[in-house]
C-alpha cells in the first residue's frame, strides 16, 4: 500500500508517493498551479501512478497540505504546511532544529523540538518582497534567468541597498538603480541580501542550528550562501527542497494508515 502527500502551494502542486510500510519514496512530481487546481493535482497524481504501475486499490491514505489543501477533495484529510514541512525535514535530516522555507508567495521560519514536532514558527504571507516572487520580478526586469542570478551575484563588488518593504516599491527602487548605472550583479546581490534580511527581521539572529533551507527559492543558485552570510550560520539545503511539504503529508498519511490497520486488526 502507498500513502500520498499533495502540497497544493501558491505557485506549484507537489506530490509524493510513499511506501506505507517502508516509508520509501516511490515517486515525486511537480506541476505549475493552474485555474483548475484540483484537476491539475489529479492529472499529476494519475501520471505518477501510471508511471509506477499503481492503481487506486494501492492507495492507503492521502493527505493534502498547502494553501489550496481544502480544494483537494480526493484527500482523506488536510494538515497545515507548517506541520508537514516539519515532519518532512525531520525525516530527511533528523537533527534539524530550524527550517527556513521560502516559497513563491510566502516565507516561514519553523523551530523544531528534537522529535521533529513544531516548537514555534513565524510566517510572512502578506508581503511578496521576502519571497520567490521578488526574485522573479527582478529577473524579468534585468532580463536574466533565475538560474543565472547566483552566478551574477557572485561577481558583485558592492551589493546595492534595497530598502523598500513592498515588492512594487522595491521594483521602482531597482529601476532607479539601473538608471544610475548600478551594475546588475550588485542589484541581484542586494536583492538576495534584502530577502534574507527580512527573514532575520522575522525571527532575529538566534535561529538554532542545524538550519535547513527548503522551498522553491532554495533552488535558486546563490540563495543558500546569501542566507548563510546574513544569518552568520551554516545552512543546509534539503534534498528536493520543494518537496518537503508533500513528503511530510505523505509521512503523516502513512502514520494514519498504519494506525487504521492496527485498529482493524484489533
Amino acid at each position: 500500500m502507498i500513502s500520498i502527500g499533495i502540497d497544493a502551494g501558491s505557485r506549484a502542486i507537489k506530490i509524493v508517493l510513499l511506501d506505507m510500510d517502508t516509508l520509501e519514496i516511490l515517486a515525486t512530481g511537480i506541476a505549475d498551479q493552474a485555474v483548475r487546481q484540483e484537476q491539475q493535482a489529479l492529472d499529476l497524481l494519475n501520471r505518477l501512478m501510471g508511471e509506477n504501475h499503481l492503481g487506486s486499490t494501492d492507495i492507503g491514505r492521502t493527505i493534502a497540505t498547502g494553501y489550496g489543501r481544502n480544494g483537494i477533495r480526493a484527500a482523506d484529510s488536510t494538515v497545515t504546511e507548517i506541520t508537514c514541512h516539519a515532519v518532512g525535514v525531520h525525516h530527511l535530516l533528523p537533527s534539524t532544529k530550524t527550517v527556513i522555507d521560502i516559497g513563491g508567495q510566502d516565507s516561514k521560519v519553523i523551530s523544531l523540538h528534537t522529535n521533529g514536532t513544531v516548537r514555534d514558527f513565524v510566517m510572512n504571507d502578506r508581503c511578496a518582497a521576502g519571497t520567490g516572487c521578488f526574485l522573479e520580478v527582478v529577473a524579468r526586469r534585468l532580463g536574466v534567468e533565475l538560474q543565472q542570478m547566483g552566478e551574477l551575484a557572485g561577481g558583485s563588488q558592492a551589493p546595492a541597498i534595497i530598502s523598500s518593504m513592498c515588492v512594487v516599491f522595491a521594483e521602482t527602487e531597482i529601476i532607479g538603480l539601473l538608471a544610475e548605472g548600478t551594475a546588475p550583479p550588485n542589484i541581484i546581490a542586494g536583492v538576495q541580501n534584502s530577502i534574507c534580511s527580512r527573514l532575520v527581521s522575522m525571527t532575529g539572529r538566534n535561529t538554532c542550528p542545524p538550519v535547513v533551507f527548503t522551498g522553491g527559492v532554495a533552488l535558486v543558485p546563490g540563495m543558500e550562501a546569501a542566507l548563510a552570510r546574513v544569518l552568520g550560520q551554516t545552512i543546509t539545503t534539503a534534498p528536493q527542497p520543494q518537496m518537503t511539504g508533500a513528503l511530510g503529508a505523505a509521512l503523516l498519511a502513512a502514520r494514519q494508515g498504519q494506525e487504521q490497520q492496527k485498529e482493524n486488526i484489533s
